[in-house]
């Protein structure tokens, strides 16, 4: 998509069409990447201002979408194929994206993690790929994934603003006219293993030059995440557990007995999986270890509060409004919903939040195993333990 938005045939330089998005009052047409499970989810996104607010113009819906279209239908090429020469300036620019993880601790601890624990699994590899596979991009081979996207991939078009749906479609469908025959294409299925293998919990420890140590834990679901999947249940649990100021983790781990700079929990429903990350002193490894599945004892075990609970849901339920405000949150929440197993409405999955109790949680936690325990630790001459 980067090398996509290098240029069309009518507009066939970033220049041009940066000149033409500013005559649209300062549209934005961007590349967009997201992993949803194993889904490598990728497209545009546009923003342009809504014609109520922008006197004596009523076209900049059409000729916004006209422009992607014409970026993405339309290519600028050398005969038939990508330019070199923008190839090549873009595999600079994902190689050096790639390399700029190992910046950040702590999503380079959750991405090796995922790595280690899913290592025979398509979910194992990054959105952005690896630097081997981006080296070996060539012309022909990236002008192939081109066509074979156009050709066999779902398509999803969302649109959020005020223009009536008819004009809208009539835009999509004159913009993306050209797209190739297709019948109604099925999204690929992501390959969720249940449990953990019998050896497990597996454990990771790698070196590096870092001051604090980070500790990551993967876990599987179990059989919440079977055909009937209960995700508000999975969210509150999630809520209760880690990913909040008055969660378990956040409360105890953290701020009680002090074992860690941060420590929280966030769950992909698309994969049926859980990640645990904290930042720990090299010394405090194991306590801190014990303390996370201490607290993953205490939910199994029934110990939620009705403040746990109570306050669990009002966290997730404000986040999810909160995300509503935006037209772009609004885009993404239905996205993730038109990808999921489970369909949901913002709306509803709100109230069926509210319905959730105490014994759900318990039972979510129940199913819920060790896979995979991974520290980055800067002590030189530790092995794997």
């Amino acid at each position: 998509m980067r090398v996509l938005r290098r240029g069309s045939k009518a507009l066939p330089d970033m220049e041009r069409i940066a000149s033409a998005l500013d005559e649209l009052y300062g549209a934005r047409v961007e590349p967009a990447l997201s992993k949803k499970g194993e889904l490598q989810c990728t497209g545009f996104y546009m923003d342009f201002p809504d014609e109520r607010y922008i006197s004596g113009s009523e076209h900049v819906l059409e000729e916004t979408i006209s422009l992607a279209g014409g970026i993405l239908m339309s290519p600028t090429m050398c005969g038939n194929l990508f330019r070199d020469d923008y190839i090549d300036s873009e595999k600079k620019n994902l190689i050096d994206d790639i390399r700029a993880v190992i910046n950040d601790k702590r999503g380079y601890s959750a991405m090796r993690l995922l790595e280690e624990m899913c290592a025979d699994e398509a979910y194992s590899v990054s959105k952005l790929g690896s630097e081997s596979e981006a080296r070996a991009i060539t012309p022909e081979s990236l002008t192939a994934h081109y066509h074979g996207l156009l050709a066999d991939s779902k398509i999803e078009l969302l649109y959020c603003g005020s223009a009536e749906p008819e004009r809208v479609e009539s835009a999509l469908r004159s913009a993306l006219h050209g797209l190739p025959p297709r019948s109604d294409t099925d999204i690929p299925e992501t390959k969720i293993i249940l449990y953990p293998p019998g050896n497990s919990p597996k454990r990771i420890t790698e070196t590096l030059d870092v001051s604090q140590g980070k500790l990551a834990v993967g876990f599987r679901l179990g059989k919440a995440m079977r055909d009937n999947l209960d995700y508000p249940a999975l969210m509150v649990f999630n809520a209760v557990y880690g990913s909040g100021v008055t969660s378990k983790l956040f409360l105890n781990v953290r701020e009680k007995l002090a074992l860690c700079y941060y420590a929280s929990s966030i769950i992909d429903k698309h994969k049926g999986v859980m990640i645990v990350s904290s930042g720990v002193e090299f010394s405090n490894f194991e306590v801190a270890l014990a303390e996370i599945q201490a607290q993953l004892s205490h939910v199994k075990n029934g110990d939620v509060s009705d403040f746990e609970l109570l306050s669990a849901k009002r966290s997730i339920i404000t986040s999810i409004k909160s995300v509503m405000d935006r037209p772009s949150g609004l885009l993404e929440l239905y996205f993730d919903s038109s990808v999921a197993a489970m369909r949901y409405d913002p709306e509803d999955l709100c109230d069926m939040i509210e319905t959730v109790t105490s014994d759900r949680v318990a039972e979510i936690a129940c199913e819920i195993e060790t896979d995979t325990i991974y520290f980055l630790t800067g002590q030189a001459g530790e092995d794997d333990v």
